[in-house]
């Protein structure tokens, strides 16, 4: 068994690129950085910034393309892949990229760059729902059977119970 999982909170470190292939099948690349803050040995506070390359395909990358920008907060969730190739002096390139199977927004819609300009637009909240009291029921009394039932637990007889 294998699990290749990722989930990201962060923020946009560029606008997304996006293209379209063949077929018209649509990708959004973009950065995504992700800070670890703690205080050090000394009691000294520190950051350490990781920047993840991020891919997003069809869906997600619609989402992308119209309501992120640089600067959006973000949680994306999907898989690590790592692509190898030759660049253009000869020399073996390697990148590690992680492939979008969720992205949602995140924030307050007033610090969220892609909102702009009638962009995102976060949903409305569904209203409460209304209290109607119920007419009051009368308790109905148990129904006793008409007949007693008789139990014999003297006898010792075998039953059909499977314990």
């Amino acid at each position: 068994m294998s699990l290749n999982k990722v989930m990201l909170i962060g923020n946009v470190g560029r606008d997304p690129e996006v293209r379209y292939l063949e077929g018209n099948a649509k990708v959004a690349t973009f950065t995504l950085a992700t800070t670890e803050r703690f205080k050090d040995r000394a009691g000294e506070n520190r950051e350490n910034t990781e920047w993840h390359n991020i891919v997003a395909w069809r869906n997600n990358a619609d989402v992308a393309e119209r309501f992120v920008k640089k600067g959006t907060q973000l949680y994306v969730e999907g898989r690590l892949r790592t692509r190898e190739w030759t660049d253009q002096t000869g020399a073996k390139r390697r990148t590690t990229e992680v492939m979008v199977d969720n992205l949602q927004l995140l924030g307050r819609r007033a610090d969220n760059p892609g909102a702009q300009d009638g962009g995102y637009a976060a949903p409305a909240p569904a209203p409460a729902p209304q209290y109607r009291p119920q007419p009051a029921v009368p308790p109905q009394a148990p129904q006793v059977p008409q007949e007693p039932i008789n139990i014999d637990l003297d006898n010792n007889q075998e039953d059909d119970l499977p314990f």
